[in-house]
């Protein structure tokens, strides 16, 4: 099977999918022999990952792309229902915040600045109202722990405990939303 190697400082091996293109992230000292072992021991999983991008990218191309009109419909709505998410949330949360953005975004569903900025995706109004809360919630955790942690992620479930079913729902049709967004040009 081939794959993309990348070699760096971490401690463990690690595999990604993206389309049929197989990354594996290796520390420098592990020998290809051991590499290759794994890899071929992941191959399954690599299997139906793939076979899953594979659906998503055909559930992609069968949807058909928000007209610019839609579009802004979308962002407003997104600029009148998030923030009302988010200081709920923020309260319960007991964290401040900045400024709040809506954009139509191409892979982020929400960031949060070290200043305590947010962002959000006005495409998740097109998904279940508790998708969009969950990554709201997500955000407000990072004005606690500016980190992917287990802490960081004990901390969301304590306030959203649907976190993880959201987040796989994400996983699973993110690319489909994605995909409504009009092409670039160039």
């Amino acid at each position: 099977m081939e794959y993309e190697l990348i070699r760096s400082n971490r401690k463990t091996l690690g595999l990604q999918v993206r389309g049929s293109h197989v990354i594996v992230r290796a520390p420098l000292r592990v020998s290809q022999a051991c590499i290759d072992r794994f890899v071929k021991a992941h191959e399954t999983w690599i299997a139906r990952r793939m076979q899953k991008n594979a659906a998503a990218a055909a559930r992609a191309a069968s949807v058909q792309p928000l007209r610019p009109e839609q579009l802004r419909d979308l962002a407003v709505r997104a600029k009148l229902e998030i923030p009302e998410r988010v200081q709920y949330y923020a309260a319960r949360l007991g964290v401040d915040y900045g400024r709040i953005t809506i954009r139509a975004q191409r892979t982020r569903w929400g960031s949060c600045s070290a200043k305590g900025n947010l962002n959000f995706n006005c495409l998740l109004m097109l998904a279940p109202p508790e998708v969009a809360d969950s990554v709201v919630v997500h955000e407000l955790c990072h004005r606690r722990e500016m980190n992917h942690s287990p802490r960081f992620y004990a901390l969301v479930k304590s306030v959203f405990p649907e976190y993880d079913r959201c987040r796989a729902w994400l996983r699973e049709n993110g690319s489909v939303l994605f995909s409504r967004l009009p092409a670039v040009e160039k």
